[in-house]
């Protein structure tokens, strides 16, 4: 990609930026993607207690074929991170397990924290919030070297990720496989962390946040934006010509109506244990639904435990208490 960086980012527009990352995000997916990945097997699915089917609570929606198609290979299936696949924001998890290992200092922690908050709480995507949550997540890394990183993430997936996978997603993912189709996971967050964890799982790869490093070192800077919204639709786009797939044969499945336009380019579009808005459209344009969440766990879905640490209690009432004066 570093041909690309002789434009300024304060030129490119914002269409441009979005594209700049998915493309970045393709490539890398492709490069690091698992040639054999490694499968749950029926035995494993059946003493989790899975039907690979119709896991988790009935599907909402039309009823439709037998799906996903075996042999298919011009389908894959496209799986949103966060409250999708896995409890809770990966990037946070990521976050706790650098303070622990000293990456950063109490006080960043606890501004990560509110940052969180207020996202999954104010629903509020304010543009330089947004930034500053990402100016933070980048200065912590600069300077490191990336092969230290996925080190550490490996490490940081088994202490606080392993067991916040959502079965019934897992799943689902599993029938792609099962079907002999690619799954890759589509995530804001970074690419090596979206590696490691689509590894973890037995998937394809997946497309991230691409960072940019020189040598094996991050610089602090980003390849285009952080994929988030249009930016993974743009990263699916790519991903598909590369590989030759038929998006209208593939799948895509998220909580957010922020991947609206990432689940609008698929042929089978899923709302995964969807926020209000997405569950709305959804339901307006006749997409399936499945929610693996129930009661407390439902209302708790997305705000992320503080590990002892007091940020996200403080956080939380802040975010809650602006929320309720803006109304």
């Amino acid at each position: 990609m570093a041909a690309l960086g002789w434009l300024p980012p304060r030129k490119r527009s914002a269409t441009a930026r979005s594209v700049l990352a998915g493309e970045a995000s393709a490539e890398a997916a492709r490069k690091t993607a698992q040639a054999g990945p490694d499968q749950l097997t029926e035995v494993e699915a059946d003493a989790a207690g899975l039907d690979l089917l119709e896991a988790g609570e009935p599907a909402e929606g039309p009823a439709e074929p037998v799906f996903p198609v075996a042999g298919d290979d011009l389908a894959a299936a496209f799986f949103d991170l966060d409250n999708t696949v896995m409890q809770g924001a990966a990037i946070f998890h990521f976050g706790r397990g650098l303070y622990k290992r000293e990456f950063f200092r109490r006080r960043e922690l606890a501004r990560f924290a509110w940052q969180q908050a207020w996202f999954r709480l104010a629903g509020v995507e304010d543009p330089e919030h947004m930034q500053d949550a990402r100016d933070s997540a980048l200065s912590i890394v600069k300077g490191h070297k990336v092969s230290e990183l996925m080190a550490i993430g490996e490490e940081i997936y088994d202490e606080y990720m392993a067991e916040r996978i959502w079965p019934g997603t897992r799943a689902l993912a599993q029938a792609h496989l099962d079907a002999g189709q690619k799954v890759w996971l589509v995530t804001a967050a970074p690419v090596e962390t979206a590696t490691i964890i689509a590894r973890r799982l037995g998937l394809t790869g997946a497309l991230g946040t691409v960072a940019e490093s020189v040598e094996g070192v991050y610089t602090g800077r980003l390849v285009g934006e952080p994929l988030h919204g249009p930016a993974k639709a743009e990263a699916v786009r790519a991903l598909a010509a590369a590989e030759g797939l038929d998006l209208e044969r593939c799948a895509a499945y998220s909580d957010s109506h922020n991947d609206i336009p990432m689940l609008s380019l698929v042929g089978h579009p899923y709302a995964i244990n969807p926020d209000t808005k997405l569950r709305k459209h959804a339901r307006t344009n006749d997409w399936r639904l499945r929610d693996y969440r129930t009661g407390r766990k439902a209302v708790k879905v997305g705000v992320p435990a503080a590990a002892g640490v007091g940020a996200i209690a403080g956080g939380a009432a802040a975010a809650i208490a602006l929320h309720r004066r803006r109304k």
